[in-house]
């Protein structure tokens, strides 16, 4: 996959160097670096603290009645008949079943809760980069080194060919475009 995105990244260069010579001014902003000095970043951050901490203490919770279960069930266990002992297993099956599910939920809440804090900044450095690349003329604006984003993060729209690939496709662009 690196040296997929290293060749993408060479030929993109190569493009741009090659168009540069007919005066396209191409800049790059480190995205990584803006949120970073954003201080609604800072209180993103906090906030997914606070919840990550908060699932923590729940699943803490959880896992330390898991275990008082167990503990009780294997001092007990050679006494019980074999209904109960039957009973008890499958209710501390089932109690790690939910501990488990439990684990997958605050996974899955904590990186909702990170997407739906963080798009919002995104959103916002990503307007405040066209703005920038348009006041000062930019052509193009590349990403500096910030995993899952695309490598051209600003394009003219005179530049944008996405209408006429559709159209070689045998697609018809929407009228947003």
């Amino acid at each position: 996959m690196k040296n997929k995105l290293m060749l993408a990244l060479v030929a993109v260069f190569m493009c741009f160097a090659a168009q540069a010579q007919t005066g396209m001014k191409i800049g790059y902003a480190d995205v990584d670096y803006i949120l970073s000095q954003l201080p609604e970043a800072k209180q993103v951050e906090s906030d997914l603290q606070a919840h990550n901490t908060q699932l923590q203490s729940q699943l803490q919770s959880k896992y330390q009645e898991y275990q008082q279960k167990g503990a009780a069930y294997q001092q007990e266990a050679a006494n019980m008949i074999e209904a109960v002992r039957k009973e008890k297993e499958q209710e501390l099956t089932d109690l790690g079943s939910r501990l488990q599910q439990f684990e997958r939920d605050a996974q899955a809440s904590l990186q909702k809760k990170q997407s739906d804090l963080m798009a919002p900044l995104f959103k916002k450095v990503g307007d405040t980069i066209t703005a920038v690349a348009n006041e000062d003329g930019f052509d193009y604006v590349l990403s500096a080194g910030v995993g899952g984003v695309d490598i051209v993060i600003f394009a003219k729209e005179e530049h944008d060919i996405s209408d006429t690939v559709l159209k070689k496709l045998g697609v018809t662009p929407a009228a947003s475009n």
